[in-house]
């Protein structure tokens, strides 16, 4: 299974992105499809996650800012970011998780300028 992460960038303060992850491979039966984000200096922490039923869980910092939405056809997953702050800054990591695979895409970079 790979993840292919894309849609990071440089934006100023009050700005949006939209973070695409794709999955390919064998994969069966996801669970649910989820962001994290790693600042330097800081740990690996979760932005938002998605079940296969819907549901979604936001960390308090991008509640009513971040949307995470999935496609399940496609395999994919996606994160709208609106009214960026500098704090956003950080290293995004999309994650899946299936009936028998869980794993990481490689990171996009998200920079948010003052």
């Amino acid at each position: 299974v790979q993840l292919q992460a894309s849609g990071g960038g440089l934006v100023q303060a009050g700005g949006s992105l939209r973070l695409s992850c794709a999955a390919s491979g064998s994969i069966f039966s996801i669970n649910y499809m989820g962001w994290y984000r790693q600042a330097p200096g800081n740990q690996r922490e979760l932005v938002a996650i998605i079940g296969s039923n819907g549901n979604t869980n936001y960390a308090d910092s991008v509640k009513g800012r971040f949307t995470i939405s999935m496609d399940n056809a496609k395999k994919a997953v996606y994160l709208q970011m609106n009214s960026l702050k500098p704090e956003d800054t950080a290293v995004y990591y999309c994650r899946i998780n299936t009936v028998k695979y869980t794993g990481w895409g490689q990171g996009t970079q998200v920079t948010v300028s003052s």
